[in-house]
């Protein structure tokens, strides 16, 4: 008997070694304060001192301690710029996705503020490519732009959720490749898209839908073309672009349209 147990033991050893080696993380986003803006509605963008809470036609620069409203750049009504998504601040300059959604056939572009004097100062045209281009990051040298499909309103007939895309581009913006959703989450866009993406300090993909109060972090597989859902992680958001801090590369800015409200928060990752 006594054989046997430790026997048994013996086995069993590897194994909770190997489980203690490899814990699970339980991640969550920790609400750490909310402000105001009256254009907070599609999306968010942020740098060193402000954010840029942005909708279809115009941009809000608020401080970021405060929340004080300092500037603004606001479209006419009759002009260029149709809906813009999501943004980020790189060398003073606010790079913001850009379509003319829910329009088809689609058309996209990137449109490019000084963020000193919020002067619209360049663009980068699309033209019709791959579906509405909903946000852009920098990662690994390159540009990563997402191309979004729709079923029904802003969908362009035959195509569905499953066919948007993340694309990866040169400087010069030549295509280097590109991937599409996993299915689990595609089935959370339901008849919408992908809505915001930022790449994490960690190397993974952290992207939302339209409406979820959800973060899905993602990572580049080393094969094929079909990124890989490592978790999903609850977030005080309504779907919409999302934006990490460069200063605080954990603290993650998002938006509740319902209110008009930008929410920051912190990633926390604790070991059950």
């Amino acid at each position: 008997m006594r054989h046997s147990t430790i026997a048994r033991a013996g086995l069993l050893a590897p194994l909770i070694l190997l489980l203690a080696a490899a814990p699970t993380l339980d991640s969550r986003f920790a609400e750490l304060r909310r402000f105001s803006s009256p254009y907070a509605n599609q999306g968010v963008a942020v740098d060193a001192r402000f954010f840029y809470a942005i909708t279809n036609q115009a941009i809000g620069k608020h401080d970021k301690r405060t929340g004080e409203l300092v500037d603004e750049w606001i479209g006419a009504p009759d002009g260029p710029i149709l809906h813009l998504n999501s943004g980020i601040v790189l060398d003073g300059s606010l790079y913001v996705t850009h379509s003319n959604y829910p329009g088809v056939p689609m058309v996209s572009s990137i449109e490019i503020w000084d963020v000193e004097t919020m002067e619209h100062i360049g663009s980068h045209s699309f033209g019709i490519f791959l579906g509405s281009a909903t946000w852009a990051d920098r990662q690994d040298g390159s540009w990563w732009v997402a191309f979004a499909n729709y079923q029904g309103r802003g969908g362009q007939p035959g195509r569905d959720p499953a066919w948007t895309t993340v694309v990866r581009f040169d400087d010069e913006w030549r295509s280097m490749g590109g991937y599409v959703f996993p299915p689990e989450v595609v089935s959370r866009f339901e008849d919408r898209s992908n809505s915001g993406g930022a790449w994490g300090e960690d190397g993974r993909l952290y992207i939302t839908g339209h409406d979820h109060p959800e973060v899905y972090v993602l990572r580049v597989p080393e094969a094929g073309s079909v990124l890989q859902l490592v978790e999903t992680i609850p977030v005080v958001a309504e779907g919409q672009a999302i934006a990490w801090d460069p200063t605080e590369p954990r603290r993650l800015y998002s938006i509740l349209r319902s209110s008009s409200e930008v929410v920051v928060s912190e990633l926390v990752e604790s070991e059950p």
